[in-house]
């Protein structure tokens, strides 16, 4: 008897050291290049693109024959010449072009008429011969009270002029800094409509087995005073969807990975990545795809099986949201440039670009496994070798911790035996390079060999 209580002892000895060990988890080592690109972010500038947007009275996709002062397509031509003017200091690295196509009349999905769609495409070619692409995206399109209006006014300064701002402003300051992955900068026309923009330009990246490894997308971000009153200045949410298309749920909820999807990954390197830069933000993540009743264009990515997460700023106010520009008893209503915090704004801005630059000069993540074909307590997990990875590391965290909370470098090998037990504990596995970027992790799928 005495043997079995110490063999349980030890036993439960053993538990507690295997569950302290590992170092936990540093913020990620910065780049100079990274935090001299964040510190041209510029409120003045944002606050200028965002009036020039507000200045075109509407951008509903039914304005587009409002001429050339007027309408969603005197945006367009707007947001051309910004992306032209910033491709002109690429080195020859950047191109801009249209992504067009006539949506046929659907009242049921919010189409009155055929109308022609129009997407604005910056994209920064980068230097890894697979094309490896990640995607910063907004919408410029904006709407009023009526859905169908593109008549009467609809300023649209945070619902979407900000995030539109903040794209081209990414573009402006990531023009110069030579990038290894591909990044694609884009404003979509539709959104408010049902994603439509969005939806044709990622089927067509899809449709051209474009290597899309995540789309970081950016809609309402301006505000920091949400319908409380109170400001919020130093916080953003971030949202990501659960299960891809076409998960088999048995599986996952055999695997324990339904909160380790590529989208939930991309989520938790965007916040280390946010926070660790001087961007004077924290990311607030949040495991739903988006807010209740609403929608995004990062959701036309995920419905292509890409990764794709949404930014928005951390408290709304509806009155400022899909609202006829009125005083209504006292109350102002309407998406006006005076509730944008420009300053916010920037932080928002330096966040997505903290994120973005990273993920771009880093190398690709890894594709994992964990051996599943003996019973055993330990965990095998193998991987393929990734081009410029000099090492990589293996993070780990309890089944009901939401972000990663150990982590161990293994150097430069693609196999490691862990005296964890793979029953007990949720693993990744991430690529550094020599300067140190870090790749997003990639969740280990099961393998009986």
């Amino acid at each position: 008897m005495r043997s079995s209580r110490s063999l349980l002892a030890a036993c439960a000895l053993l538990l507690c050291s295997s569950a302290g060990a590992g170092a936990q988890v540093p913020a990620p080592q910065l780049d100079p290049a990274i935090t001299a690109a964040l510190a041209k972010i510029s409120a003045a500038e944002l606050r200028a693109t965002d009036e020039r947007l507000v200045a075109f009275g509407t951008r509903s996709t039914f304005s587009e024959g409002a001429g050339a002062k007027r309408g969603v397509f005197a945006a367009r031509a707007y947001l051309l010449e910004r992306f032209r003017a910033v491709a002109r200091r690429s080195g020859g690295r950047m191109t801009v072009a249209l992504d067009s196509y006539t949506q046929a009349a659907d009242p049921k999905k919010r189409i009155p008429r055929d109308v022609v769609i129009s997407s604005v495409v910056a994209t920064l070619k980068g230097d890894d011969p697979t094309g490896r692409t990640y995607v910063m995206s907004s919408h410029y399109d904006s709407r009023n009270s009526n859905n169908d209006d593109g008549v009467h006014d609809a300023p649209g300064a945070d619902d979407n002029g900000s995030a539109t701002a903040a794209v081209v402003e990414a573009a402006r300051v990531l023009a110069g800094v030579p990038l290894h992955a591909t990044v694609i900068f884009a404003c979509f026309d539709s959104e408010e409509q049902g994603l439509f923009g969005s939806a044709h330009f990622a089927k067509t990246l899809k449709d051209a087995h474009v290597d899309v490894q995540g789309d970081l997308n950016n809609d309402i971000v301006g505000a920091s005073v949400g319908d409380d009153g109170v400001k919020r200045d130093d916080i953003v949410r971030i949202f990501s969807e659960a299960l891809p298309p076409g998960t088999d749920p048995a599986r996952v909820n055999v695997i324990g990975g339904e909160n380790d999807s590529p989208s939930r990954e991309l989520a938790r390197f965007a916040k280390e990545t946010g926070d660790a830069y001087p961007t004077g933000l924290h990311g607030m993540l949040v495991y739903r795809a988006d807010r209740f009743l609403r929608g995004g264009d990062h959701e036309s990515f995920n419905a292509e099986g890409f990764a794709a997460i949404r930014y928005v700023e951390p408290v709304e106010n509806f009155n400022h949201q899909h609202q006829d520009v009125r005083v209504e008893n006292g109350v102002q209503y309407g998406d006006l440039l005076q509730y944008v915090d420009f300053d916010y704004l920037a932080k928002v801005t330096r966040y997505n670009v903290a994120s973005l630059a990273t993920l771009a000069l880093a190398p690709a993540s890894p594709k994992v496994s964990v051996l599943t074909k003996a019973l055993t307590n330990d965990t095998a997990l193998t991987w393929n070798v990734v081009p410029r990875a000099v090492r990589y590391e293996i993070l780990r965290r309890s089944t009901t911790d939401p972000t990663w909370t150990s982590v161990e470098d293994v150097g430069n090998v693609n196999a490691t035996v862990l005296h964890f037990s793979k029953d007990n504990w949720l693993f990744g596995i991430r690529s550094v390079d020599a300067e140190g970027h870090l790749s997003v992790a990639a969740y280990p799928a099961p393998v009986r060999t």
